[in-house]
C-alpha cells in the first residue's frame, strides 16, 4: 500500500463524528453543500438526528471547525471503493529478463521471442541479455544483429526502451509494452447459466 493512500485512511479514520466532536460551535454545512450556519454543537447534534444523518468535523482547524451532515458509513463505503478502484488502475510492471547466446538455433531463438512476446503483451517490460562466451566477445557484432532481428520481430508488440549497450561480457537491451494488457479472462459464464 503507498504512502498517500495510508495517509487517505488516516484522514478519513481520524475524522471526528456525532458525539467526537469537541469544539462548542460548529459552521455547519448541508449534504448538499449549502451553507447551514454556525451552530452550537447540540443544535447541529440536533438537526442531525431529525434529518437521519451523521455529523462529521470536515475541517477541525477552521474558526468555527466545519461539519458536514451526511451519511458517514456510505461515505466511508465510498471513499474505500475509490481507493480500491486508484489501486486497480495502478500498473503493475515488472522487468523480466532473457538471456540469449550468440550461437543460438533457430528454433531456440523461435521460442525465447515467443517467450518475449508473451511477457510484454502482460504488460511487462523485458531486459534482453546477450552472452558473449570466450572469443565471441571480439564480435560485438553477432549480438547486436540478434537485437536487431528482435526489435524488428516486436515491433507491433514493443518499443526498445533502451539501445543495446555492452556491460562486460553481456549485452543488453531492454522493451516496453506498446500498449497496457487487456483485463484476462478468468473463466465461468457471463449470466451465470449453464448450457447444456
Amino acid at each position: 500500500m503507498h504512502a498517500s493512500t495510508k495517509s487517505k485512511e488516516a484522514r478519513i479514520a481520524d475524522l471526528r463524528v456525532n458525539d467526537d466532536i469537541r469544539a462548542a460551535r460548529l459552521r455547519v454545512v448541508a449534504p448538499d453543500g449549502t451553507q447551514v450556519g454556525v451552530k452550537t454543537l447540540q443544535e447541529a447534534m440536533w438537526l442531525a438526528d431529525q434529518l437521519g444523518l451523521d455529523l462529521v468535523e470536515v475541517a477541525p482547524a477552521a474558526t468555527p471547525p466545519v461539519a458536514r451532515l451526511m451519511d458517514y458509513g456510505k461515505y466511508k463505503y465510498e471513499q474505500s471503493v475509490k481507493q480500491r478502484e486508484a489501486r486497480k488502475r495502478q500498473s503493475r510492471s515488472t522487468v523480466k529478463e532473457i538471456a540469449f547466446r550468440v550461437k543460438i538455433g533457430s528454433h531456440d531463438y523461435e521460442i525465447k521471442r515467443n517467450k518475449v512476446r508473451r511477457f510484454l503483451e502482460n504488460g511487462d517490460r523485458v531486459r534482453i541479455r546477450i552472452w558473449f562466451r570466450g572469443r565471441e566477445a571480439s564480435r560485438p557484432q553477432l549480438g547486436l544483429d540478434i537485437l536487431k532481428r528482435l526489435a524488428e520481430d516486436l515491433i507491433e508488440v514493443a518499443k526498445v526502451e533502451q539501445q543495446a549497450k555492452i556491460e562486460g561480457r553481456n549485452m543488453t537491451m531492454a522493451f516496453a509494452p506498446l500498449k497496457r494488457p487487456a483485463r484476462r479472462y478468468m473463466g465461468g459464464k457471463a449470466g451465470g447459466k449453464h448450457e447444456r
